[in-house]
């Protein structure tokens, strides 16, 4: 007899578990059509890496609204160097990321890009030359100059690259 209170009990118990999952399967909401990507404000981590970095940090200015900054992060003390990382998403919802270092390029540039490499032409924004690198998964804008690395780089094409890299503005805090 107690075998078979055994397996009704079980049964009961199952049977509210499931009563109380499916309430909360109902009453939370879970709109799917809602962006994932949550815009953040970068304003902090950007001060704070110009006064900490030991080279004028950049970022956007100008940039319309629909470009929507996703992540950032500053690292000073690796053994590869300081390295700023700044990324967005598109307009037309495609990645875009600013990222500056001052170890070694090479190394630097194959990291933050996942592989691209020198396709040997360059690419004319505003007073600047900027070398075109394509890879399998991003391709990007690489600059060097004064022992700093700036690597525009992401999924979206060249022109909106280069749009990002035009807005860029490098300062240092005192």
């Amino acid at each position: 007899m107690r075998g078979k209170q055994t397996v009704r009990d079980m049964v009961l118990s199952m049977a509210v578990i499931g009563a109380v999952v499916a309430g909360i399967y109902v009453f939370v909401p879970h709109d799917e059509s809602l962006d994932p990507v949550k815009r953040i404000d970068y304003r902090v981590e950007l001060d704070t890496a110009r006064r900490a970095a030991p080279y004028p940090v950049a970022a956007p200015e100008g940039l319309p609204g629909t470009w929507r900054a996703t992540s950032v992060t500053y690292e000073g003390g690796s053994a590869d160097g300081a390295t700023w990382h700044l990324g967005f998403q598109n307009p037309d919802d495609e990645y875009v990321a600013v990222e500056q270092g001052n170890g070694r390029a090479s190394k630097f540039v194959a990291a933050v890009t996942h592989g691209a490499a020198k396709t040997g032409g360059t690419q004319r924004v505003g007073d600047a030359r900027w070398e075109r690198w394509e890879g399998p998964k991003y391709d990007a804008l690489v600059r060097e100059e004064r022992g700093v690395t700036t690597v525009v780089t992401g999924t979206a094409p060249f022109g909106q690259l280069a749009e990002m890299a035009a807005a860029l503005k490098a300062s240092k805090s005192s």
